[in-house]
């Protein structure tokens, strides 16, 4: 003896089934999306300049600096904002730029921003040596994860991912 599927069943599956043929219908009717909004569009610069201002009183809390550490924290801060900057500065150029006419504009493009980068680095590194040495193991260890670096064996790290270039984000 066949038992039947209860009503319902067998009205969802009809329901899907009519579901699987109306949507490539309903996909070649569909006009072609807008291009999408991107942070860019909606980011402005105030935007942008809180949301460092945030990250910076965020990694103080995080690295929680003592009354004797405090005075090592400003030229650290101020090299990340200058790192922050020209990042911004960067990506403002890159967006003004003519395209790039062959791979060895894009190349040479990429050399120029990773070594830009890589200067920005040396100046946070260097403002940051004394405040790291006079820090606590605690204090250092919560650091790298919320300067948003990865820790991948065998990998370098990437300087994109590091939220002091995010404007250079694509």
């Amino acid at each position: 003896m066949t038992r039947t599927a209860p009503l319902t069943t067998r009205l969802l599956a009809g329901a899907a089934l009519s579901l699987a043929f109306a949507l490539p219908a309903a996909a070649q009717a569909t006009p072609p999306a807008e291009p999408a909004i991107t942070m860019v569009d909606i980011y402005s610069e105030a935007d942008a300049q809180a949301a460092l201002d945030a990250r910076l009183i965020a990694l103080k809390t995080v690295i929680g600096l003592k009354p004797d550490q405090e005075k090592l924290w400003t030229p650290v801060e101020a090299a990340l904002r200058q790192a922050a900057k020209n990042a911004n500065d960067r990506a403002v150029a890159r967006a003004k730029a003519e395209p790039a006419q062959n791979f060895l504009d894009v190349l040479e493009r990429v050399a120029d921003a990773e070594a830009a980068r890589a200067a920005d680095l040396k100046s946070v590194i260097s403002a940051a040596k004394p405040l790291v040495a006079a820090l606590s193991e605690e204090q250092k260890r919560r650091i790298p994860a919320f300067l948003g670096m990865t820790d991948i064996p065998g990998k370098p790290q990437p300087t994109l991912e590091l939220w002091i270039f995010e404007a250079e984000q694509e």
